[in-house]
């Protein structure tokens, strides 16, 4: 365990995957580790937590009384509460189903499940889309889903120095239309209304505005044309719709060699 005078005086870590050491575990030592936890158990309740009260209202100390043992008990498993933060984002990784890349499926198909896949995860966990962007995403789930991506890629065809471009077009859309739709599910479920509730009263709202009048006219005859009778339905004709584009783009530069 580090003392918590020692945590304050260490550089900046850059990933708990580079730290070398063995997860900590087991049943009580003489030292006072307690007994009855293990870091995948920890991880478990932070995720839980995490999805329950969100980023900002997590602690170690919340996480403590969760686990019905002391905030210092945490630390026999982990140094620092961004370790466990990283944890927990690579043990959602973990959720994703992956295609199997000797199954002969087309990588048209492969690309769709893994986009799709992934968007789900950005709205089911909200907390780790900001994680993303701080950690290293280093984690043997992360890196999981990391590879089969870029095999995935591979096997369209693009040549190398093309590759990455398709790859950071397709899950950097991904990334940013999961992340805002998470965030307006999550704020609707914060405001006790559903998301085609806190939809149309923005709208009313909108509509109500006269220096908003004409542009709310040529939204609304954009959003008739999509379809879709509920925010759900639009928003998965509009994903739909972009991640085609996309796998005709990657076609497209395909033929061009």
């Amino acid at each position: 365990m580090v003392r918590a005078a020692d945590r304050a005086k260490r550089p900046a870590r850059t990933s708990v995957w580079l730290e070398g050491k063995a997860p900590r575990g087991g049943a009580a030592r003489g030292g006072g580790q307690p007994s009855g936890l293990d870091r995948e158990r920890i991880t478990e309740v932070t995720v839980r937590l995490l999805d329950a009260k969100g980023l900002a209202k997590f602690s170690m100390r919340r996480l403590a009384a969760e686990l019905n043992v002391t905030a210092m008990s945490v630390y026999w498993y982990v140094d620092t509460k961004d370790d466990l933060l990283e944890l927990a984002l690579d043990a959602v990784f973990g959720e994703l189903e992956l295609p199997d890349p000797e199954s002969g499926e087309d990588w048209r198909d492969q690309l769709r499940s893994l986009a799709v896949g992934y968007r789900a995860l950005l709205v089911r966990h909200p907390w780790v889309s900001p994680l993303i962007g701080n950690f290293l995403n280093i984690g043997p789930h992360s890196m999981a889903f990391s590879l089969r991506v870029q095999q995935v890629v591979r096997n369209t065809g693009l040549p190398p120095h093309g590759q990455m471009g398709a790859l950071s077009a397709v899950f950097q859309f991904v990334y940013g239309f999961g992340t805002i739709e998470g965030h307006f599910v999550q704020r609707c479920a914060s405001a006790g209304m559903s998301q085609d509730e806190y939809f149309r009263q923005a709208m009313s709202t909108i509509s109500e505005q006269p220096q908003f009048a004409a542009n709310f006219e040529s939204a609304a005859d954009l959003m008739e044309a999509r379809g879709g009778d509920t925010v759900e339905e639009m928003r998965e004709r509009d994903f739909t719709f972009a991640l085609e584009m996309l796998i005709a783009g990657i076609e497209t530069m395909v033929r061009r060699g």
